[in-house]
């Protein structure tokens, strides 16, 4: 794409921010997600980054406590939970009746609906909407619908600047970076390397970071305020997601914490909503059970700072021209899931992901979607399918450790779903695999009783030969060595169960006299 140049002189009269900038957006990453390598690769080298570890462990922990501290506060909790659960359950039994509802009150609204199969018809229907406003740039809300469709590289193809404004996806674009974290993108980030990236990129790309900046958050927070003007001054369009989308009046929910959603949803003439089709809801009071247990489970907080509710066009306040593109790529297939169609009911809180040990110590790269920790490892791979090796290997990218239903504000059972899509990977394998002959030479062995019982005798021979460490375990050697590494495999004992049994009870008396 040619860069051009828009000098201070284009932007609108008294506009406080003044300078040169390049309309082309930051170049993403050289690799998309799906070009990654599966999860234990990509985990193996996230682990050994000491600076990550250190980052993610301090961002979680601090989320974490606080939110156990605002959810302490709330006496009906589980009944919040309960409730959000349900609601969601409904509406996904009956989402062939609230997605016609919605459309018919969006319509009514003032708005105009496209309905999207996948990620290519949903970016060309964006495309296409920014080029006929007259638009060569667009101003975005922060949202995972559109990073899932891929929705900035799209445009940037077809020569349109979009410019992230929530402070964190700002970090992560002028980084040429990828999001690893649903609620906070830049999680793997600290404020120094944020202080860096400023000084360094802004420049490029509008109105630059002062030459004095340090790494105060309050400084860096006025650095990316400036940066981020003029650019919602002059735009004439925005791309928004939405967090729920309310099926009787066709209201629209955005909730965040910094005020560039609010910028970005007033002030362009047309507003363009990418909604997956599972955050409708079905009614305005529905909304009271989500905005008590959203917030306090993403950013720990009572109440978001900005909750911004829109329906459809309302003349002469806000963008004239509203539309919104309802998105499925995958959705339906995971709803046919009888098990897995529970991920549906996700409000992007991303609780499960600081509560994950894994999540702490791989980071949100390792996953290989805009989707990481938890739920990343059960609703990327249904909505892309089990063909890449990276989404085969996402449902084996947890200890099952249970802690992310625990916190889960809709009660998704993530464990059991990894479980079922760990039996859909052993079922559509193509080829032999050592785990699958183990388990197969096994079950023969456990369907016959004189063959366990011989395999029990090599079990005794075993354990008389196999040298044991101090702690009484086998390290063992080769490739099942990677294995005992990381787990304890006790020495067998030197005397079967059934030999056990005959020895002690097999020809004895009980105090009666009679035969045991």
């Amino acid at each position: 794409m040619t860069e051009t140049k828009r000098s201070g002189s284009d932007l609108p009269e008294g506009s406080p921010v003044a300078v040169t900038t390049e309309r082309r957006t930051p170049a993403p990453p050289p690799a998309t997600f799906i070009g990654m390598p599966k999860f234990p690769k990509a985990a193996k080298k996230s682990v050994a980054d000491a600076q990550l570890r250190r980052n993610l462990r301090h961002a979680t922990t601090a989320i974490r406590e606080k939110r156990e501290h605002v959810v302490a506060e709330v006496p009906n909790w589980e009944d919040l939970r309960l409730a959000g659960q349900a609601i969601k359950d409904r509406t996904l039994r009956h989402l062939d009746h609230y997605l016609v509802q919605l459309e018919e009150s969006l319509t009514r609204a003032g708005a105009t609906v496209h309905w999207a199969n996948d990620a290519d018809e949903a970016n060309r229907i964006v495309i296409q909407l920014t080029r006929a406003a007259g638009a060569d740039e667009v101003v975005k809300v922060k949202s995972m619908a559109t990073q899932e469709l891929e929705l900035n590289e799209a445009l940037e193809e077809a020569g349109i600047a979009a410019w992230e404004t929530d402070l964190a996806e700002l970090i992560v674009q002028l980084g040429h970076d990828r999001p690893s974290h649903i609620l906070v993108p830049a999680i793997h980030r600290n404020r120094s390397e944020v202080r860096e990236i400023f000084l360094e990129e802004m420049g490029r790309y509008g109105a630059p970071a002062p030459d004095d900046l340090t790494d105060d958050p309050a400084r860096l927070a006025e650095a990316a305020r400036l940066h981020l003007r003029e650019k919602f001054l002059r735009a004439k369009v925005a791309v928004s997601g939405a967090n729920f989308a309310v099926a009787e009046s066709g209201t629209l929910v955005v909730v965040e914490s910094e005020g560039n959603g609010r910028m970005c949803l007033t002030l362009p003439e047309t507003l363009i909503s990418v909604v997956g089709i599972e955050k409708v809801v079905p009614t305005f009071a529905d909304l009271e059970v989500f905005l008590q247990l959203l917030p306090r489970s993403s950013t720990a907080e009572r109440m978001n700072p900005y909750t911004s509710t829109w329906t459809g066009v309302r003349p002469g306040d806000g963008p004239q021209d509203v539309h919104v593109v309802l998105v499925d790529n995958g959705r339906t297939k995971v709803l046919a899931d009888e098990v897995g169609r529970q991920a549906l009911r996700c409000i992007r809180c991303s609780a499960c992901l600081n509560i994950c040990p894994v999540y702490e110590r791989a980071g949100g790269h390792a996953y290989g979607s805009v989707y990481p920790g938890p739920i990343g490892a059960i609703l990327t791979p249904m909505l892309r399918g089990l063909d890449s090796p990276i989404d085969r290997s996402l449902p084996y990218a947890s200890s099952l450790c249970g802690a992310c239903y625990e916190v889960c504000p809709v009660r998704i059972n993530i464990p059991e779903v990894l479980v079922h899509l760990r039996n859909k990977v052993v079922e559509t394998e193509k080829r032999p695999t050592g785990w699958g002959i183990a388990m197969k030479v096994g079950g023969w062995m456990m369907g016959n009783g004189g063959r366990l019982g011989l395999a029990l005798k090599g079990s005794e021979l075993a354990g008389r030969i196999l040298p044991g460490d101090h702690l009484g375990v086998v390290p063992l050697p080769g490739p099942p060595g990677a294995w005992t590494n990381a787990r304890d495999l006790p020495v067998p004992p030197t005397q079967t169960f059934r030999d056990w049994w005959k020895a002690e009870r097999g020809n004895h008396s009980n105090d009666k006299g009679e035969q045991r």
